[in-house]
């Protein structure tokens, strides 16, 4: 397990899929805002992968966020669209909406540049939000992130489109957050 200072990033698990799909694929409004591509119902026991990680996909790299004081399973995160060649990829996370405001954004993405940085050897991370989403950017500027541009009316979201903003950070630039 990867650990912060309140989360860690873990493998998914089988038990967490019902969870991640209730709370979050399901509610089409939130799934709306965090995928690319239109909401669409998922069978129970689909092979959908935003569910189901498959090991084998060496471009993408899915955990599950928990809580350390307790275990808590508190959403998801992802390393996606990775390089190896170039030496960079995404980040991705999504929060249960029990966990939102509770400073764990913050830490997900730390972590996320840790394995990224650290572990990955990548040279350079992207997160890519809407540009009403300011949590995300917050936690994303607090790691260092800076924001490169705006795509304008980028994403279709519930019937309007929504600007989306790309932040950027490059391994030079990376500050590990302080040991407590």
């Amino acid at each position: 397990m990867l650990r912060g200072r309140t989360v860690g990033l873990r493998a998914r698990h089988e038990e967490d899929i019902p969870i991640l799909r209730a709370e979050l694929f399901d509610d089409v409004a939130t799934a709306s805002r965090s995928e690319g591509e239109a909401w669409r119902p998922a069978a129970p026991g689909t092979k959908d992968p935003r569910f189901v990680t498959d090991d084998q996909d060496p471009k993408n790299v899915p955990f599950s966020v928990v809580e350390l004081a307790g275990g808590t399973l508190v959403g998801h995160a992802n390393l996606w669209g990775i390089d190896n060649h170039s030496r960079y990829a995404h980040i991705g996370l999504s929060l249960l909406p029990s966990a939102r405001g509770k400073g764990y954004g913050k830490d997900v993405v730390a972590v996320l540049c840790h394995y990224g940085f650290v572990v990955r050897g990548l040279n350079r991370l992207q997160i890519e939000t809407l540009a009403d989403n300011p949590a995300m950017l917050r936690a994303a500027e607090t790691n260092g992130f800076v924001r490169e541009g705006v795509l304008r009316s980028a994403a279709w979201v519930m019937g309007g489109f929504v600007d989306e903003v790309v932040l950027g950070l490059l391994a030079h630039e990376w500050q590990p957050p302080a040991q407590p």
